[in-house]
């Protein structure tokens, strides 16, 4: 089959096109308001941009009103922000903080989630989520739609601060994905899970197999001979 996109004549019983790219991992964004409440949301179109220095990029669509999601205008108003990965065992709890609670309500709460503090940010971590990384607000770049829920602000924000819980570290070094089993979005309302992982080494086609490992799969930063 094929469709045009400004046409949306797929004909299918359901919307196709966020099922086309997946798995896409989740931002379990936890914020603070200005007035000192916390938040705490899940979006799926969310991802790192690069590593030298580490930054990270969400897109929040707007509101059936227009408006500005909780996250984002929490984000351009006190500039900072936190990623937390939604491991297997935390599903549900992610999955109550994506309902549409008003501002004044903390998802935390209605979670029953634990908090716990940040070293160089304001915003809360979830405590049981095995990675945080604590951001800093860079920029907003607002993309028009064709309604205003497709009215999107994209997100670019600068990772200052890694945690990392230490039972998920293998003695090698790598972080034990299979452990976590971290969620990620297909489309529509069904989600995966990494339960298995495997190594494909770089080919050496171009000669720079150990190179390409190092400073582009691994991401190691700073000046790499």
């Amino acid at each position: 089959m094929f469709y045009e996109t400004a046409k949306n004549d797929h004909g299918l019983a359901r919307p196709p096109f966020k099922s086309c790219v997946v798995p896409r991992p989740i931002g379990w964004l936890s914020t603070v308001s200005p007035e000192g409440v916390d938040n705490l949301a899940p979006y799926s179109q969310f991802t790192n941009l690069t590593f030298d220095p580490p930054y990270v990029l969400v897109s929040i669509n707007r509101t059936p009103a227009g408006g500005r999601k909780d996250t984002a205008a929490n984000i351009e108003a006190t500039g900072e922000f936190v990623y937390n990965i939604v491991p297997w065992a935390l599903r549900d709890a992610m999955n109550v903080t994506a309902a549409p609670f008003p501002p004044e309500v903390d998802e935390f709460e209605k979670a029953g989630l634990k908090k716990a503090p940040c070293r160089l940010v304001k915003p809360c971590r979830v405590a049981d989520s095995p990675i945080s990384l604590e951001c800093r607000f860079v920029q907003t770049i607002v993309l028009p739609g064709d309604s205003k829920t497709g009215t999107v602000d994209i997100i670019i924000g600068k990772v200052v601060g890694v945690h990392i819980a230490d039972e998920v570290l293998l003695p090698d070094g790598k972080i034990d994905m299979e452990k976590i089993r971290p969620l990620a979005r297909m489309g529509y309302s069904d989600y995966t899970s990494a339960e298995h992982v495997f190594e494909l080494a770089p080919s050496d086609r171009a000669g720079d197999a150990p190179g390409m490992a190092r400073l582009g799969l691994e991401g190691a930063t700073g000046q790499v001979p």
